[in-house]
C-alpha cells in the first residue's frame, strides 16, 4: 500500500490519501478522544502527541497537529497507523450506527425546509463540498437566518485556516448569493467544542492581562 500526503491551505492540517475508499460517502470530524471513540483508527491517530483533529473524507484522512509540533514528528507515526489499519481490512468504526451518527446529516433536505434552505442545501452538497474536499476540509450548514445570513461551520483542513474566510466570502458566498437572490452573505459559526476553548483562552488571557497589571503596580 502506497499513502499519498497532499499539503492543505492550512500548514497544520495534512491530508493523507490511501488509495483505496476511507468514508466511502460523506465525512466524519473527531476533535477529541470521546467523539473518536466511534472509530479505532481515530482513537488510535488522536492518541499520536501533537494531533489535535481528525477528519475522515470519502477517500482521504485528513490529520491536524498543534503549531508546536513538527511534521516530521508526526507523519511517522500516522503513515505507520493508517498503512496498518488498511492494511488489516479492519472496520473504520466500530457499528454502523456509529458511522452514521459521525458523519454530517446538515444537508439531507427536509419536508419542513423552505424552497430557499433546500436550494441553499442542494448547492452546498453539490457545488461547494466536493470543491472544499479537494483541500482536506468540510462545511456543515448550520442555519439560514431572517436577515438572509447561511451560517456554516468549517472542518477538517478549513478549521483555523487564515483562507478560510477568503474562501467563505468570494467562494462561497459570491456563489450562494448569484444563484439564490435570498441570501444577502454567509458567516462562519463556531461548534461547540470551539466556543468552550475560546471561552477558556480568553478567561486565560484576562487573567495573564491582570497578573501583569498588578505585577507593573508593585515594581512602582
Amino acid at each position: 500500500m502506497f499513502i499519498q500526503t497532499e499539503t492543505t491551505p492550512n500548514d497544520d492540517s495534512l491530508k493523507f490519501i490511501p488509495g483505496v475508499p476511507v468514508m466511502g460517502e460523506g465525512t466524519a470530524e473527531f476533535l477529541d478522544i470521546k467523539s473518536a471513540l466511534k472509530s479505532p483508527l481515530a482513537i488510535r491517530l488522536m492518541g499520536i502527541e501533537g494531533v489535535i483533529e481528525v477528519f475522515y473524507g470519502p477517500d482521504f484522512v485528513t490529520v491536524s497537529k498543534d503549531p508546536e509540533t513538527a511534521w516530521s514528528v508526526i507523519k511517522p507515526e500516522v503513515y505507520a497507523m493508517l498503512m496498518e489499519h488498511f492494511s488489516s481490512g479492519e472496520p473504520l468504526f466500530r457499528s454502523e450506527e456509529d458511522r452514521e451518527s459521525a458523519g454530517p446529516q446538515d444537508t439531507r433536505i427536509l419536508d419542513t425546509d423552505s424552497e430557499t434552505v433546500a436550494m441553499i442545501k442542494e448547492l452546498l452538497e453539490t457545488r461547494v463540498r466536493p470543491a472544499i474536499m479537494e483541500d482536506g476540509g468540510d462545511i456543515e450548514y448550520r442555519n439560514f437566518t431572517d436577515d438572509g445570513i447561511v451560517q456554516l461551520k468549517l472542518k477538517g483542513s478549513c478549521r483555523g485556516c487564515s483562507s478560510s474566510t477568503v474562501t467563505l466570502k468570494s467562494g462561497i458566498e459570491r456563489m450562494l448569493v448569484h444563484y439564490i437572490p435570498e441570501v444577502k452573505g454567509v458567516e462562519e459559526v463556531l461548534g461547540q467544542e470551539e466556543e468552550i476553548a475560546l471561552n477558556e483562552f480568553q478567561k486565560l488571557e484576562e487573567k495573564l492581562a491582570k497578573e501583569h497589571g498588578h505585577e507593573k503596580k508593585e515594581s512602582r
